[in-house]
């Protein structure tokens, strides 16, 4: 009998003790969810994949358009589709951001290079509604569900500067609710902030006091659907609950929030931000922050970590070098004290222009200097930037590689990972830059300045799946480990989470022998993310015999 329970004894501790390098092993494995390292892909959802046809004409949106300047048919269905093929997974794309989802104006515009559509989704009509080319709410519903579904959080981006235009189908809001003039001139903060961004975008009147009633144009609006009761007894309830004021700014801040305590929104990237009143976004983010607790609270099987809401700013020109203040020349803000974490960060497509380490430890010491605790978004291509890094696509594979590792979040445009044409004879101005998806050339593998869409894309996904992987490649501290060859580390450590990596850039093909001395101990098993191959450290040095330039270390 004792022998028996001798037996068991140690089958008991066996077992547990086998158990429980497994779990360690896991943990170690499940990397935290950063927004400091967050690797988001951003499209229009007009130009990247049609899903429904069925929706593609609505409202007789049917008049010729300038190039480029109308609705294309990509779709919530269309996003939803690639979600469920794995394709942003692929990429180690953990963050969607995507057009306004709001529903747009009717007509069009004439702006004299031809006729426009709100294609792009900043032209909002109604804010209560969803633009009916993107999709219904139910598809929506579907597209957020299926990201949540694969760890990838949703950016919504959001508009509260101005209306859309006007046009014979879409009047202009009451005058007690925006202004139609002056034009801004953008020299100091008045003339950025008070005025309307371009002729014809009626600018909302954030800064009132005053409170208003509904436009009339609105309720007949929602009678005409069926919704006028229901619209007017959750802004009462709104009202009633939070004291606010009936100002434009709070209708609009009730109308956004909406979609966070229905569909569990994780974030807001905040457009045309210095060109309102700053804290605007401050009472914007107070009324997320507690819609998106709402959302936890109510759903608390689809939560994906314990992440706050988070916001990220455009501030036009705004850049890493400025620290925390955006500078309007007679006055300085900080919109970090507004309820952002982040900004998009407007010096990184001339940054890349430097060397690796010129490029990274600058960064290094800016992010875990004087803004520790906050970060930015870099990008090389956008929707609306004229002069991106490499707007010829020669430089696609640098271009991925500083984006991708350097310090702060990355944001990769739609086709980056493809080399999607930016160029297109004819298209004037932002148009030229928001060419459908190029899945034909995807799917041919065509070469682009002698650098297949294949050998690109692969390279995008093993840079992006490791950037996932390790919190450190974006929030971590960047030490060079040595110039030539180029060898560095990236480390973090915190909340009880530590992450270390060893990349190296540059390199040739064939054995490469990697210094990694007070790294990692002798006898540590190395996988290098790259080639897939894995090596035992051995008198302080990894060598590895690869057919990369590249290479990615990790336990």
């Amino acid at each position: 009998m004792k022998n028996l329970l001798f037996l068991g004894l140690i089958l008991f501790i066996g077992i547990n003790a086998c158990q429980t390098p497994v779990e360690e092993v896991k943990q170690k494995q499940q990397a935290p969810f950063l927004w400091e390292n967050a690797n988001v892909y951003f499209m229009l959802t007009d130009r990247f994949n049609n899903g429904n046809p069925s929706n593609d004409v609505n409202f007789n949106r049917t008049k010729e358009t300038a190039i480029l300047r109308g609705f294309e048919g990509g779709d919530f269905a269309g996003i939803t589709q690639k979600i469920k093929e794995g394709y942003f997974t692929e990429l180690g794309i953990n963050a969607l951001w995507f057009s306004p989802v709001v529903e747009q104006i009717h007509d069009a515009v004439d702006e004299g290079t031809g006729v426009t559509y709100g294609f792009h989704g900043y032209w909002a009509k109604d804010w209560t509604a969803f633009e009916p080319n993107y999709g219904t709410e139910q598809e929506f519903a579907e597209l957020v569900e299926m990201a949540h579904s694969k760890g990838i959080r949703i950016l919504m981006d959001v508009v509260i500067n101005h209306t859309g235009p006007v046009t014979p189908m879409d009047q202009v809001w009451p005058n007690d609710w925006v202004r139609t003039s002056p034009q801004c001139k953008y020299q100091d903060y008045e003339s950025t902030v008070t005025c309307t961004l371009v002729e014809n975008l009626p600018d909302v009147l954030t800064g009132s006091t005053e409170e208003v009633d509904l436009p009339k144009h609105l309720t007949e609006k929602w009678a005409a659907e069926g919704r006028l009761e229901q619209e007017v007894n959750e802004l009462n309830a709104f009202f009633e609950a939070t004291g606010y004021p009936r100002t434009p700014r709070n209708y609009i801040i009730k109308w956004l929030t909406d979609y966070i305590r229905k569909y569990g929104i994780d974030g807001y990237r905040i457009d045309t931000a210095k060109h309102t009143e700053e804290d605007v976004w401050g009472d914007l983010w107070k009324e997320a922050f507690k819609a998106f607790a709402e959302w936890k609270k109510s759903n608390p099987d689809n939560v994906l970590d314990s992440n706050d809401f988070f916001m990220v700013g455009e501030v036009y020109n705004y850049g890493i070098s400025g620290g925390r203040l955006f500078d309007f020349g007679d006055r300085k803000v900080d919109y970090f004290a507004q309820g952002m974490k982040s900004l998009i960060n407007f010096d990184f497509k001339g940054d890349a222009n430097k060397g690796y380490e010129e490029l990274f430890a600058s960064y290094s010491k800016t992010l875990n200097g004087p803004m520790k605790g906050l970060s930015v978004m870099n990008y090389t291509t956008s929707h609306d930037d004229g002069s991106p890094f490499d707007k010829e696509r020669k430089r696609t594979m640098e271009a991925s590689t500083k984006l991708l590792l350097c310090p702060g979040s990355s944001q990769v445009y739609y086709g980056d990972e493809s080399a999607r044409n930016l160029i297109v004879e004819g298209a004037v101005g932002d148009a030229t830059l928001r060419t459908f998806m190029n899945w034909d050339e995807i799917q041919n593998n065509k070469s682009i300045n002698g650098v297949e869409i294949k050998t690109l894309s692969e390279h995008y996904k093993k840079l992006g799946q490791f950037r996932s992987s390790h919190p450190s490649v974006g929030a971590g501290v960047h030490t060079m480990i040595q110039e030539n060859p180029y060898y560095f580390k990236r480390e973090y450590n915190s909340n009880n989470y530590s992450d270390k990596v060893v990349i190296g850039l540059d390199l040739v093909a064939g054995l490469k022998t990697i210094p990694v001395k007070d790294i990692y101990e002798d006898g540590t098993m190395l996988t290098d993310h790259y080639s897939g191959v894995t090596v035992k450290v051995k008198n302080g040095k990894a060598k590895l015999d690869t057919q990369f330039n590249y290479v990615l270390l990790s336990e």
